[in-house]
């Protein structure tokens, strides 16, 4: 499985901005549920199919978070930047 991941350490009020160069997923997980994602086994997440640049995910809570970038298992590559903004 190919991906992008990335990990933020996230401060109340928060979240991430993360610019595309095309379509993708774009996943913001707490470690279990990075674990679980990276084993292929179900996992909860916050974002989903980007179809437009930059996005915004706020998480639910601070602390450290992964963000993970791919394409679905559809062929290809994907440039991405992330970055910690204020909500």
């Amino acid at each position: 499985m190919n991906f992008l991941h990335y990990e933020v350490d996230l401060r109340p009020g928060d979240g991430v901005e993360v610019t595309l160069d095309k379509r993708a997923n774009v996943k913001l997980l707490d470690a279990s549920n990075f674990n679980a994602y990276r084993s292929g086994r179900q996992h909860r997440y916050h974002g989903g199919h980007a179809t437009r640049s930059p996005v915004h995910i706020v998480p639910p809570h601070p602390g450290i978070w992964h963000v993970v970038i791919d394409l679905g298992g559809y062929a290809g590559t994907v440039r991405a930047s992330v970055r910690t903004v204020q909500s």
